[in-house]
Order: C-alpha cells, then sequence, then structure tokens
C-alpha cells in the first residue's frame, strides 16, 4: 500500500511522515489545512471513514498507513484523530549479542529502513524472491550474507532499536 504524490491525500502523508512523534492527534480542520481541501461528509459521521484497511477505494488510508500510523481513535464529536506509529512485534533471536538472521530479523531490518522486499533485494544484491524465501522462512541467508546483514543493520542503527534482553 503506497501513496502516490499528487493523490488528495498525499500532504496528509508527508505531514505524518515528517511528524516524527508515536502519537499524534489532529483536529478535522487541521486536516483540511494539510490538504488545503475538504474533508468529505463521511469523515465527519462515519467512523469507518477513518478506519486502516488496505482497499482500492480507501485512498485516505494511504495516506497514514504509507507514513507508518494506524488511527487509534476517532472522536466525531470533538472532530478529531489520533494517529500512532504503527509498531509491528518481530520474534529476533540473538546469540552471544548477534542477530541470528532468521525470517523475522531480516524482515524487521527492511521494514526499518523503510524497504520494499524490492529495493532491499536491491541493496543486498539479491533477487526479490531470495528476500521472500527468507521472510517466509523457506531457508535462510548463507554465513556471508549473515555478515552483510550485520554491515548493514549496523549502519541503519537496527541494533539500537531492538530490547536489551532478547
Amino acid at each position: 500500500m503506497s501513496i502516490k504524490p499528487g493523490s488528495k491525500y498525499y500532504p496528509l502523508f508527508e505531514h505524518l511522515h515528517k511528524c516524527a512523534q508515536k502519537e499524534t492527534t489532529l483536529t478535522f480542520s487541521k486536516i483540511e489545512a494539510i490538504l488545503d481541501d475538504t474533508l468529505p461528509a463521511s469523515a465527519f459521521n462515519k467512523k469507518n471513514w477513518w478506519s486502516n484497511r488496505d482497499s482500492a477505494s480507501a485512498l485516505q488510508a494511504k495516506a497514514w498507513v504509507s507514513a507508518g500510523y494506524h488511527i487509534d481513535a476517532v472522536e466525531l464529536t470533538q472532530q478529531t484523530v489520533t494517529f500512532r506509529e504503527f509498531q509491528a512485534e518481530y520474534k529476533i533471536q540473538k546469540k552471544d549479542g548477534v542477530v541470528v538472521w532468521q525470517q523475522d530479523a531480516i524482515k524487521a531490518l527492511r521494514k526499518h529502513m523503510s524497504l520494499t522486499q524490492a529495493q532491499f533485494a536491491q541493496e543486498l544484491g539479491v533477487r526479490r524472491q531470495t528476500v521472500s524465501e527468507w521472510e517466509n522462512g523457506v531457508y535462510d541467508p548463507d554465513r556471508s550474507t549473515t555478515k552483510f546483514l550485520g554491515l548493514i543493520a549496523k549502519q541503519a542503527n537496527f541494533q539500537q532499536t531492538l530490547p536489551k534482553q532478547q
């Protein structure tokens, strides 16, 4: 799910993408100011307009989901919406303080870097299908690739985002 520049809701995506807060609450009027356009009537009277659905008809949801947020709360009477940074949970194992590069760790690193599988594959010099197979547990990367993943993780400050005890 990604939003295209020029979309009505692209300015909201940009605002949230630059926000750098785990949670932010915006009024509907503030969102309209960001968009430089009005919200549809359904945004004011239907909570489900603010859902986090992944569908071609939910162009507005692409704005916050693409920016890494989900809707946490909608208050129609106060005309406010709270966006919370989306955090997926991954089971990342460490051995002797070093990440074991298996499916969850690879996917978490890719997501941490905000890359698609194709972009991540290009970064690593492998096929997109290879990244998909790693992330789906078909097989694990070889020893030289795990060392390279470790270097990339270090450059991306990935280790710092992990809980201390794993």
